[in-house]
């Protein structure tokens, strides 16, 4: 096993406490965001043989196991991080594969630099993810029926709304919600800015269920994502409940401290609350225009004590172990390689004795033995 040196990513939306009590250390007075388990090449994770990637790169079957390379190639298909939102993140989608990988080579041909910030495809991967909360973990997912999002906005009494009510009613659920958001994103600027202030106050006035939606507008005043984002479903998750994000499912973490994981992609369209590039045209063609439930998922009862957090996909498969004072240990010993990172407790894996917010890299079909009191959370590949 690799013990893991992993950067903490100070984005202006992270907590500037969560991750430090996790760790058991002082916080710095400046935003942990998030910490990346990985051999992503933005923050590859760091051990005595090296970083993540160079370890992957020198000797890809041996560290990955033949299936995974023969699935996925000569990379570590996936991205564990600990997530702390102290503030709201931006409304996005992901592109499912086929469309990271027209829209890279589309953007690879006109010659956009890859850190350009207008540049929408850092990759030609898809970014499905899930994340599991620590805490209690305030989120938007998907959009909310047509006539339950037209509800909402109506409640608020702002006159400028009305067209946005209107539409909602008089189209199909695909064409409605494409309208609505298309409307409030290309509308002047200073009149949604005086829209988004006039919904802002009246969700503080009314309070309850549009409390969420005044905590982004304080972050966010005058922003059209406001409006975007109470076209959503919001979600609040307790300890161990946990969302699955697809391709084209507009989402925003909120607040709370989680477990996320995806696949090893950067690829990000942005529908608002944020100073960042929106590409409305390339946003549109990316999202899924439908209702849906967010689909809370709890951890399913798998052999040995293991819980397991089913997807759909194949690129990661997370799990954990909540592990009792005076339990058996567990033999995790698998043909694909994994991360294990601990959250709660003292946890044995190896010769490694992890704390709260310490992981390590497991190379394929290397012993993994694991014991002690505590929560350790499995990430992995399915090949």
């Amino acid at each position: 096993m690799d013990r893991l040196d992993n950067t903490v990513r100070p984005y202006a939306w992270g907590s500037t406490t969560a991750i430090p009590q996790l760790l058991g250390v002082a916080p710095t007075g400046e935003p942990q965001a998030e910490m990346w388990m990985g051999a992503h090449p933005g923050a590859p994770s760091r051990t005595p043989r090296g970083t993540l990637v160079e370890i992957v790169d020198a000797d890809p079957e041996k560290e990955l196991g033949a299936a995974a390379v023969a699935k996925f190639g000569p990379r570590l298909p996936f991205l564990l991080k600990l997530l702390a939102a102290g503030a709201p993140l931006s409304v996005q989608v992901h592109p499912n594969l086929e469309q990271a990988r027209e829209g890279y080579a589309d953007e690879e041909r006109r010659g956009i630099p890859i850190d350009a910030p207008h540049r929408n495809y850092k990759d030609a991967n898809h970014k499905p993810e899930l994340i599991c909360a620590l805490t209690e973990f305030d989120g938007l997912c998907g959009f909310r029926p047509p006539l339950e999002a037209a509800a909402a906005l109506d409640h608020l009494g702002v006159d400028s709304l009305k067209p946005y009510v209107d539409l909602l009613h008089a189209r199909p659920e695909d064409a409605a919600l494409r309208e609505v958001l298309t409307a409030v994103l290309t509308a002047d600027r200073a009149e949604m800015a005086h829209t988004v202030t006039e919904a802002a106050a009246a969700c503080v006035r009314i309070g309850g269920h549009y409390t969420p939606y005044a905590g982004i507008a304080h972050h966010f005043p005058g922003d059209p994502g406001v409006i975007a984002a109470m076209l959503l479903n919001h979600v609040r998750l307790q300890p161990g409940e946990a969302l699955y994000l697809g391709a084209g499912i507009p989402h925003a973490y909120l607040s709370g401290l989680g477990v996320e994981i995806m696949a090893n992609s950067d690829n990000v369209l942005r529908c608002g609350l944020t100073p960042k590039h929106v590409d409305v045209p390339e946003l549109l063609r990316v999202v899924r225009f439908e209702s849906s439930d967010p689909g809370v998922l709890r951890p399913e009862a798998a052999p040995d004590g293991e819980e397991v957090y089913d997807t759909p996909i194949d690129e990661f498969r997370l799990s954990r172990y909540v592990l009792p004072k005076g339990g058996a240990g567990h033999d995790l010993t698998r043909a694909t390689p994994q991360i294990l990172l601990c959250t709660a407790g003292t946890v044995r894996a190896g010769d490694d004795e992890l704390t709260p917010g310490q992981s390590v890299f497991v190379p394929a079909g290397e012993t993994a033995e694991v014991s002690g009191t505590g929560t350790l959370f499995r990430a992995t590949v399915v090949a």
